[in-house]
């Protein structure tokens, strides 16, 4: 079907809750996309950080089509292939178990049942985190959410507050567009659920005022550990370590949103670990399955044991299709070594986009990266614009921020072929 039938029964039928760019994307290989005219693009955008493997990788494919031709869904009633060694390979991760994981991971590929039960057995004293499966980011925080009042309620300190980060983005369910403290976002669906703080990124001393205040009241405090969509913005490691020491020092929990920031997007499994904290809660979603909706809660165990069954549920979270695709993904990334091709990748295009002219600062980790423009520049959605009739797929997340999160196939080559598009469209 043309663009223009497409673009047609779109604008007719469906809701307008984008502002969509004028092109239809119709197959893709590994950083490059394809539009409905043949024309290809060079893709640093990833689905907004979903495509961890680019388009059309092997490993994703085969598993897509194996899963397919057996099963697609059977409900959460049941037990299903892949959703176990998924669960572990997370708990390995959020440990920041590498040889641990890359055991698992290898065992998993084995097919081998026996190497499999041994890998994936936790070791004395290793701590065991559980999983809920999603769908989404923002069902993967409403779950976080949920779990964090529940144990406060049955194991922790009773309280119902969460502190939220100004300039922070959860979702757009009226629960998570709570917790988002922007007020663009939240004033036309007023009002919205209740319980939740704001405080400033970075600023402890409002951060100790608020507990100082509010105590036990406060069952969570929630960050993500970049801030994607307010414009890459990295939280400072002191600001974090405070933030668990003060939500632990009253019984509460600390939530790191992963959903852009996580799954090896900043060179590290989980962009908290960068910090050097380990939370007690982690919502993951976007690049876990490469493009297959899937959202996960991860917890410590002692803190996800206080759901029992009925507490929260999920008609599509953890399908046959879904986790079959999350562990080729996460197979993929533990073994390819893509922890370490994020931090080479991503430091080499923070310093070559910092060589252009008109930005003024760059920031965010891994190859997950925001950039300022200055106003002599324009308008950062005309640059958006004028890279893609370039050529490549870019975003802004303000007029004056480009947000650069290509798939973590991205080389160094791919940036200087980025590099060539932006120094004749940054003008």
């Amino acid at each position: 079907m043309s663009f223009e039938m497409e673009h047609e029964l779109d604008a007719a039928y469906v809701m307008p809750t984008f502002g969509r760019s004028p092109v239809e994307f119709v197959s893709g290989a590994g950083m490059t996309l394809t539009d409905s005219a043949g024309r290809e693009y060079l893709d640093f955008l990833a689905g907004i950080g979903v495509c961890s493997l680019g388009h059309g990788h092997p490993a994703l494919t085969r598993a897509l089509e194996e899963q397919a031709k057996k099963l697609l869904h059977v409900s959460n009633y049941f037990y299903v292939e892949h959703r176990g060694a998924v669960a572990a390979l997370l708990s390995k991760l959020a440990n920041g178990d590498a040889a641990g994981a890359r055991e698992l991971a290898e065992a998993v590929r084995s097919g081998d049942e026996q190497v499999v039960r041994t890998a994936a057995a936790p070791a004395e004293g290793e701590q065991v985190w559980q999983t809920f499966f999603a769908n989404s980011g923002a069902e993967a925080n409403e779950c976080s959410m949920k779990l964090a009042r529940l144990y406060a309620k049955r194991a922790g300190n009773g309280g119902n507050t969460i502190v939220c980060l100004r300039g922070g983005f959860h979702g757009r369910t009226l629960e998570t567009l709570a917790a988002t403290m922007q007020d663009r976002l939240q004033d036309a669906f007023r009002p919205l659920p209740g319980g939740f703080v704001a405080c400033t990124p970075n600023d402890v001393d409002e951060l100790r005022a608020i507990f100082g205040r509010l105590g036990s009241e406060v069952c969570a405090v929630m960050i993500e550990p970049i801030q994607g969509e307010s414009g890459v913005h990295p939280l400072d490691a002191a600001f974090v370590r405070a933030a668990a020491e003060l939500v632990h020092g009253v019984g509460g929990v600390l939530i790191s949103d992963e959903v852009q920031a996580g799954v090896f997007r900043c060179g590290a499994p989980f962009a908290i670990q960068l910090a050097g904290v380990t939370p007690d809660i982690m919502s993951l979603a976007k690049g876990i399955a490469g493009g297959v909706p899937m959202g996960a809660c991860v917890a410590r165990a002692e803190v996800a044991q206080v759901f029992r069954p009925g507490d929260h549920g999920t008609t599509f979270g953890g399908s046959c299709l879904a986790v079959a695709a999350a562990e080729a993904v996460l197979c993929e990334l533990v073994l390819g070594g893509y922890a370490e091709r994020a931090r080479e990748v991503g430091a080499y295009l923070a310093e070559r986009l910092a060589e252009l002219p008109h930005v003024v600062e760059v920031r965010g980790a891994g190859l997950m990266r925001g950039c300022d423009v200055d106003e002599a520049a324009g308008d950062a959605h005309d640059i958006v614009a004028r890279a893609l009739e370039a050529g490549a797929v870019i975003n802004a997340t303000g007029a004056h921020t480009l947000r650069f999160l290509p798939p973590l196939i991205c080389t160094k080559a791919d940036v200087d072929a980025l590099m060539d598009v932006l120094a004749a469209v940054v003008i």
